[in-house]
């Protein structure tokens, strides 16, 4: 295949799963009509996420903004065999108290509430990803690179409609623990570094699931990696998976929510029944 078409095969597999791949980058990014903006966000997302093999620092800012409370939050770690990085912009339906941020659910913003955002990832060993868009879920991935959350560092920038919403949300970026020197604000934009993650306390079963899925994380980056040898391009080991290890494909893109997910829609419950769900796509090519 050439690029051109090797690069629309894969944003075709990636479609379903709310992601688009940039294959001039060689990453993989959310769509703006995403499944996963029906599901929101609540805080047992980031406390169950170890046990499924993603390993994060996450800054989540909780601001008032006309009656609201809305959170904007950030994330960067290692998904699997991805090493990515997330900004979520999600809103309550009401004004909440502290206490009750752990347990209420937060909207995705709605298409008039999505902010401009941009962010650039970083790793020690070289690699950098940057992304600009205007999202309600602002991700990039990248495949097959292995990295702890510490060595990331992620560099955000968000652009407010109005100067309410941009000082609601430096109070609560404060509040959260991050040192108000280090806040760059021009216009109605801000931007910040997210290196080293404020103090969390995490419990004796989540940092055994968070130790052991790195474990994990590095072995099947390692695995990918050595499978795929041949092959220098992103695209090219991605699309060997998919071909010939099919199930090493569903790992790459971390199908088992999906699965579940095309279960409940489709009334069946056998893990197979997900080939019958799903449409062919090996014969296009």
């Amino acid at each position: 295949m050439d690029k051109c078409r090797k690069c629309s095969l894969l944003e075709e597999l990636a479609e379903p799963f709310g992601y688009v791949y940039h294959c001039c980058c060689g990453f993989f990014s959310s769509t703006i009509d995403a499944w996963q903006k029906a599901a929101g966000y609540t805080w047992l997302y980031d406390y169950m996420a170890p046990r499924f093999q993603m390993v994060f620092d996450s800054l989540p800012v909780y601001f008032n903004y006309r009656g609201r409370t809305w959170l904007i939050e950030f994330w960067k770690g290692q998904y699997g065999i991805n090493t990515g990085a997330e900004i979520g912009i999600y809103h309550a339906d009401r004004l909440l108290s502290e206490t009750e941020y752990r347990t209420a659910h937060f909207e995705a913003a709605g298409e008039e509430e999505m902010l401009s955002c941009s962010m650039q990832l970083c790793t020690e060993k070289g690699a950098c990803v940057k992304i600009s868009e205007r999202h309600w879920w602002l991700t990039a991935f990248l495949p097959g690179v292995f990295s702890r959350p510490s060595e990331l560092c992620l560099k955000a920038a968000l652009c407010f409609p109005n100067r309410e919403m941009l000082e609601g949300f430096y109070r609560g970026l404060c509040r959260a623990g991050y040192p108000a020197e280090r806040i760059s604000m021009q216009n109605l934009s801000l931007s910040f570094v997210f290196h080293q993650p404020g103090r969390q306390h995490y419990g004796l079963l989540t940092r055994f699931h968070r130790r052991l899925s790195q474990c994990l994380n590095r072995m099947y980056c390692c695995l990918f990696r050595w499978v795929t040898r041949p092959f220098e391009c992103a695209e090219d080991r991605i699309l060997f998976l998919y071909y010939y290890l099919p199930f090493c494909f569903r790992k790459l893109m971390r199908l088992r929510r999906f699965h579940r997910r095309c279960h409940r829609k489709n009334g069946c419950r056998r893990p197979k029944c997900c080939r019958r769900c799903r449409p062919c796509r090996r014969e296009k090519p």
